[in-house]
């Protein structure tokens, strides 16, 4: 009997040693997998120029999906008046269906090189008009400058004597770097300028065949849809590819919320910007109107990113005009902010402001200017994956899912399966602290 019991304390003590076991190998293989990963990219350089050949091939077939992904708004708005009347008229359905979606594809393409057509001769000749009259302007607008600092700061003071100092030697600098740098590199400039004119045309080359493919994506995008969903569900259970499909099917609506309204949102605001600078007369208008534009897209620094160059060329032709433009900047950013931007966006990521800027920071950091564009609604997409899962473990586990519901937790209590608050706590304490002073005064009491 001492034998069989002493077994059985061995493999109990085996059987829970085993758990412990499991863990801490599955760990040592994620650590070596990524010190392996890690390696492989950043110091097997085979790898990343494998990487770069394989991007630089996929490039046209990238910009396509891109292009397929932007357009299909369009598309999907036209069809869905285009669709029915066609229907009516021709009785294969079939042919009615492909007649529409060509029609469509073919107008949202017109739609957009119409704009892109119309926006960039209004925009390159005022472009180029400004930044002439920039370059030209600008040792005239940098004296001025220290004229108007010399007028309005004392002039014995320290302040005016290196502001003055530091612009002239600023100007100097700038001269003597034409002189001795910019002209003698004119060959490799120019070289580098040959170069990227082929690049230019290469690139040009990859968004016409990307134009190509968007086309045929657009034409077959049930297809392509229906073979993604029918590998998903044969790959993986049921369940899992139920929730995969779900997700998949959140995450574009997540991505393409974001997208049109965010690039809607930055096309109004630089339209109210140009209307508010006309209005304002202020020098370099469109210029400044499109810098604020494009910044827009960025979320929450995209705005003032754009407003410090601009603030410093109007400062520098007019400096009140820089103090109200700054003025006119915060005005309507808190417009954007409050009214324009949520009528438009909504709550389309579900993110606090402090994940927002979080998402910028580390998309800026990984990928510079694109990922401060992307870094959003990729973080949304994760953001909601992490919550849904928190959510299924604590629906197992017969938990409240409600964050306010966890704020003044103390412990769970396991045998009621309740959670108790520090409020109630307190409470009690407070209590004790009563009655133990009324206990205290009954003895005294008795004492007497």
């Amino acid at each position: 009997m001492e034998e069989n019991n002493k077994k059985t304390e061995k493999q109990k003590a085996n059987w829970n040693i085993r758990p412990y076991l499991a863990i801490g190998l599955t760990a040592f293989i994620v650590i070596i997998a990524s010190i392996s990963v890690f390696f492989l990219i950043y110091r097997y350089t085979g790898l990343t120029e494998l990487w770069n050949k394989l991007s630089n091939i996929l490039q046209p077939i990238t910009i396509g999906l891109i292009l397929a992904y932007l357009l299909n708004p369009i598309v999907k708005f036209e069809e869905k008046y285009l669709l029915p009347v066609l229907e009516k008229n021709i009785k294969n359905q079939k042919k009615a269906g492909k007649l529409s979606r060509g029609i469509s594809i073919f107008g949202a393409l017109i739609f957009v090189g119409l704009i892109l057509s119309i926006l960039l001769k209004m925009v390159i000749p005022e472009l180029y008009k400004s930044i002439e009259r920039m370059i030209v302007d600008l040792p005239r607008q940098v004296n001025s400058f220290i004229d108007w600092a010399g007028t309005h700061v004392d002039e014995n003071s320290k302040v005016a004597d290196k502001l003055e100092q530091m612009l002239k030697e600023g100007t100097k600098f700038f001269e003597n770097w034409a002189k001795t740098e910019f002209l003698p590199q004119t060959k490799n400039i120019l070289t580098s300028l040959t170069t990227g004119v082929i690049n230019v045309v290469k690139v040009l080359f990859n968004v016409i065949i990307g134009i190509i493919i968007s086309i045929y994506v657009l034409m077959s995008k049930e297809s392509f849809i229906g073979q993604s969903k029918k590998l998903v569900y044969a790959i993986f259970p049921p369940k899992k590819a139920n929730v995969i499909v779900h997700t998949v099917h959140k995450s574009n609506e997540i991505f393409g919320g974001f997208i049109s309204g965010k690039i809607l949102d930055s096309i109004i605001i630089g339209i109210l910007c140009f209307v508010g600078l006309s209005i304002l007369k202020m020098p370099y208008t469109l210029l400044v109107s499109v810098i604020v534009g494009v910044t827009n897209v960025i979320p929450f620094f995209g705005p003032y990113l754009g407003a410090v160059p601009s603030a410093i060329l109007i400062t520098l032709a007019n400096p009140l005009s820089g103090v109200y433009f700054i003025i006119f900047i915060l005005v309507l950013q808190q417009l954007d902010g409050n009214i324009i931007g949520p009528k438009i966006l909504g709550d389309s990521t579900g993110l606090t402001s402090f994940w927002v800027v979080f998402a910028i920071l580390v998309g800026g950091g990984l990928f510079g200017v694109p990922g401060m564009i992307i870094g959003v609604p990729v973080f949304a997409v994760i953001y909601y994956i992490v919550r849904n899962i928190v959510n299924y473990v604590l629906e197992k586990k017969k938990l409240p899912k409600e964050t306010e519901s966890y704020i003044q937790v103390r412990r769970l209590n396991i045998e009621k399966h309740e959670f108790e608050h520090w409020e109630n706590q307190e409470k009690t304490e407070k209590f004790k602290k009563v009655r133990k002073t009324e206990k205290d005064k009954e003895q005294d009491k008795t004492e007497e």
